[in-house]
């Protein structure tokens, strides 16, 4: 990772920090300060790569070059930069867990200028993952008992991007990725079928399909819309008797009507004695676009979800922040309207029963009743506690989601006008909220 992955003003800050030898602890928490509309909860996701970010963080001679020619920064400071490393400590809320409004998702300590500098970096990566993640559990809400496959990467906004939407769907549940290199990064299963190209490359829909169950023959998907689709999927089942084809196999519908198309194509796939050939619909679809053909019967047995999961078209980011809660032990805040902040270290801490709203609180103070608290500690000194494990990581992620949908209460499940639990905050953080407002309110420092 590059130092330079930040904003300039970042920059400008830590370099004043440097200069007056400001190298005091801050911390620094992140969180969302609402849900966007018909949301009814966040999928934390991205800690793994922020982590890796804050491990890799330094400036090369280059960068340190750039910084003294362009940016006009002074030998003093270039210098404190150059042996300048992420030595602070990060506690976060596991990836897969459901979290809500005004809830810390990570909080850094480190002296102020690290802090300071990582910012930008750890706010990308944390809410681009969750926004995709947060989008992607709304599909699986909607997709039911079938299973959902990544189709984003061709659309998603940068090649990058293109593996994080892979990784965040199957945090999610999503069962497979078209997405080759995440599929191999992630330890996810790989899939994919035909293009319109392919079909229209062979003399007839015949030739293509025969053509590519020849040389796949384990589990072929067709994909039979590019003319006619009931007669793409009769080319389909005479192929499938001609090559003698009795294990898995499939057909893709990807545009039309699909809720009267999947009808159709069950019909002539059941008539042929193919019952268990799967139907695969994708073609613009959504969380919304799922649940109506749910709704209207369709006999869809998986999903090719693509652009409008892998940019959160609904919702294409969220309302995050980075804030300064604490400096060395003076705990600050904002009293800005609209963006207040909460002074401090924190934790959050949940009903295990789903009854009740999270509690936020301080991270010293004891759980309230038999809450569960979700940050733990996962860097310390800029080492990650726990190595690096990219297919683990997500499989970990996958199973605390399980739990967490399972816990979710209905109300903030529901796809269309949910309810969010909200988070109160615990009676030791409103006081000393009380307190240091006071005394900023009075022009001095708590």
């Amino acid at each position: 990772m590059t130092g330079l992955r930040t904003d300039l003003y970042e920059l400008r800050m830590a370099a004043s920090y440097l200069r007056r030898d400001m190298v005091e602890r801050a911390t620094f928490s992140l969180f969302v300060r609402r849900l966007p509309p018909q949301r009814g909860f966040l999928v934390a996701a991205g800690l793994a790569e922020a982590l890796a970010f804050l491990e890799g963080f330094a400036f090369d001679d280059g960068e340190l070059g750039y910084l003294r020619d362009t940016v006009g920064l002074d030998e003093a400071t270039l210098a404190a930069l150059a042996g300048l490393r992420f030595t602070g400590d990060v506690w976060a809320v596991p990836e897969g867990r459901v979290v809500f409004a005004d809830e810390p998702l990570l909080e850094v300590t480190a002296p102020i200028a690290e802090a300071q500098l990582v910012e930008t970096g750890v706010l990308n990566l944390i809410t681009f993952h969750t926004t995709v993640a947060s989008k992607a559990a709304r599909c699986r809400l909607a997709a039911g008992d079938a299973q959902l496959v990544d189709f984003a990467f061709r659309r998603t906004h940068g090649i990058e991007a293109g593996a994080a939407v892979a990784r965040a769907s199957a945090i999610a549940g999503f069962a497979a990725t078209s997405d080759v290199e995440a599929a191999r990064r992630y330890g996810l299963l790989p899939s994919g079928t035909m293009a319109h190209s392919y079909v229209e490359a062979f003399p007839d829909e015949r030739a293509a399909f025969r053509a590519f169950a020849t040389d796949f023959p384990t589990n072929p998907v067709f994909l039979v819309d590019t003319y006619d689709t009931p007669a793409g999927v009769r080319a389909a089942v005479e192929v499938i008797a001609e090559l003698g084809l009795t294990g898995p196999v499939g057909v893709r519908l990807d545009s039309g009507d699909l809720a009267a198309l999947a009808g159709q194509t069950r019909a002539i796939l059941d008539d042929a004695g193919l019952a268990q050939a799967q139907i695969v619909a994708s073609g613009s679809l959504d969380e919304d676009a799922i649940a109506a053909l749910v709704a209207a019967g369709a006999p869809i047995d998986a999903y090719g979800v693509g652009t409008r999961m892998g940019v959160s078209f609904d919702a294409p980011s969220l309302d995050s922040a980075y804030k300064l809660v604490a400096v060395g032990d003076r705990p600050v805040l904002k009293l800005s309207p609209g963006k207040a902040t909460l002074p401090g270290p924190k934790q959050v801490f949940r009903d295990p029963t789903g009854a009740n709203g999270d509690v936020v609180g301080l991270r010293d103070e004891p759980p309230p009743g038999d809450r569960e608290p979700l940050l733990v500690p996962v860097m310390r000194g800029g080492r990650r506690l726990a190595a690096a494990d990219p297919a683990g990581e997500v499989r970990a992620a996958r199973g605390r989601f399980d739990a967490d949908l399972a816990w979710l209460p209905e109300p903030a499940r529901r796809l269309a006008d949910p309810a969010p639990l909200t988070a109160a905050v615990s009676p030791a953080l409103a006081a000393l909220h009380e307190r240091v407002a006071a005394q900023v309110a009075r022009g001095g420092t708590y």
